[in-house]
């Protein structure tokens, strides 16, 4: 199957955030990941759940809890994080079957898939965040500054 647009953008863009916003020392918390990329929270977890048990991400209880990077971002390739979110859906395959379908179209969607895996395996976390300083964005302080007079 060619790689899922909707679940595996959206387990890059989580990890992405939580990279962004907290990296392996700090947590962000489901609340605001979900507030930051317009999504419910409820629909978030089952993703998030599934990047924490693939080591992608951490979970970390508690007040001050959330989620942090599970290894350190250069070494969290993107083709790790579509593997993790589309692993279930490997296992319910449904489509068209017939001569055509098995002959020449799930040739090419598997030659597809090899050089969409391939691609995303050359790029890490770091790679795209500094994609992201490119355009400009800048990662927020770990604690605000406060002046006190």
């Amino acid at each position: 199957m060619l790689i899922r647009r909707d679940r595996a953008m959206v387990a890059v863009t989580i990890v992405l955030d939580v990279a962004f916003h907290g990296g392996r020392a700090s947590t962000v918390s489901a609340a605001d990941l979900a507030e930051r990329l317009g999504m419910a929270r409820r629909g978030m977890e089952p993703l998030l759940q599934s990047l924490a048990r693939g080591g992608l991400l951490e979970s970390v209880r508690g007040p001050r809890g959330g989620y942090r990077l599970g290894r350190p971002k250069r070494d969290i390739k993107v083709s790790d994080i579509v593997a993790v979110a589309t692993a279930e859906d490997e296992a319910g395959r449904e489509g068209p079957a017939g001569r055509l379908q098995t002959g020449v179209i799930d040739p090419l969607w598997a030659e597809l898939e090899t050089a969409a895996r391939a691609q995303l395996a050359q790029l890490t976390v770091d790679d795209l965040l500094r994609r992201a300083a490119a355009t400009g964005m800048r990662r927020p302080t770990a604690e605000p500054i406060t002046f006190a007079i």
